[in-house]
């Protein structure tokens, strides 16, 4: 079969090195890179990464509101998928790369795989939220990473299309975690092993209020301990226009390449994020997890006491709670095992 793969953003980047591998062994996989991840330099260097096959389309859609890019991407996604005519197509997450793609694949009766479907934050303000349910509904395969995804899916009367395959981010860090050296990133910054924070920062609700982004960072430096920050552009441009002070606990660095990051990951001591992603792979890789959003949609990692929210807009003098939260021993596999072998064979079976 012909097999068009759509991505766009760094997550899903990672989601599709996994896939990609087993698909090209069965199938003419077919790959749309939106550019919906703005800086090219790194989109590259994920590629090249992960190694994964340079995309056959690279639409450099990376700029515009939500509805602007949305539509240029449906525009130019269909523009491919009737050229290249594919038996199915596969989206991954709940970027508009993955609405795009899921709404020209259902109005030109193409088959939909949504890898990572059943997410629910159940906060309809957050536009992933709405990416993640259209994608669902319209998609004709829902591979579900948890329970409680299969659970949503049921919920909205979605369950004769769903699957529960686990996360194919498993695999990705497996073989990530085979490739990174650890001794270079604590040298290059440093820092020694299990005695630093991890923080990302990307959320418009926690960066666009200068005067918000100011106090997380202003609270965040009361920490007992270095923090090392990869700096979202997003974000770097709103410390940069208001003049934010940078506490002096913080290593700011410039956005990583996947092998880099997960190497801080995997020897931080905590993590302080409010990526989606993020939160997942902390629980992957039994870090434990501070979420500065007020819900999730990973509750699996809330519930197994892995993660914990703290929303900034409302409270003040988290620091301490940060430092003393401490997950339980008990640690449950909720991802899942050989997900992409799970996978593959799903969509071996789709005549």
């Amino acid at each position: 079969m012909k097999i068009l793969s759509i991505v766009g953003a760094r997550p899903q980047f990672i989601k599709l090195a996994s896939l990609s591998k087993k698909l090209k062994q069965f199938h003419d996989e077919i790959i749309i890179h939106t550019g919906q991840h703005f800086d090219k330099e790194m989109s590259d260097l994920f590629f090249k990464e992960l190694e994964i096959s340079k995309p056959d389309y690279n639409l450099e859609i990376n700029s515009g509101n939500h509805g602007e890019q949305t539509g240029r991407m449906l525009i130019e996604v269909e523009t491919v998928v009737l050229k290249e005519k594919p038996d199915i197509v596969i989206v991954f997450g709940d970027t508009n790369s993955t609405l795009a793609g899921a709404l020209v694949a259902s109005k030109l009766h193409i088959p939909a795989i949504h890898i990572e479907a059943g997410l629910r934050s159940f906060n309809r303000n957050m536009p992933e939220e709405i990416n993640r349910i259209i994608a669902d509904h319209t998609s004709d395969y829902l591979f579900a990473p948890t329970q409680i995804a299969i659970k949503n899916l049921c919920a909205e009367d979605l369950s004769s299309k769903s699957y529960l395959t686990g996360d194919i981010m498993v695999d990705s860090h497996r073989s990530a975690m085979l490739k990174v050296q650890d001794d270079e990133s604590l040298f290059k910054y440093s820092i020694n092993k299990n005695n630093y924070y991890l923080l990302t920062l990307h959320r418009p609700y926690n960066v666009d209020n200068p005067a918000l982004l100011n106090r997380i960072l202003f609270e965040l430096g009361k920490l007992n301990g270095k923090i090392v920050f990869p700096v979202h552009p997003r974000t770097n441009n709103i410390i940069n226009q208001n003049n934010i002070i940078i506490p002096s606990n913080f290593i700011i660095t410039k956005p990583l390449g996947y092998l880099d990051f997960v190497s801080l990951q995997s020897n931080s001591y905590k993590i302080i994020t409010d990526s989606g992603g993020i939160q997942k792979e902390a629980y992957i890789l039994k870090k434990p997890c501070i979420t500065l959003r007020s819900e999730t949609e990973w509750v699996e990692t809330v519930n197994a006491g892995w993660n914990l929210l703290i929303n900034p807009s409302i409270e003040s003098y988290y620091a301490e709670k940060i430092e003393s939260f401490s997950p339980s021993l008990k640690y449950e596999n909720i991802f899942g095992e050989n997900v992409t072998t799970k996978m593959i064979e799903i969509i071996n079976n789709i005549s």
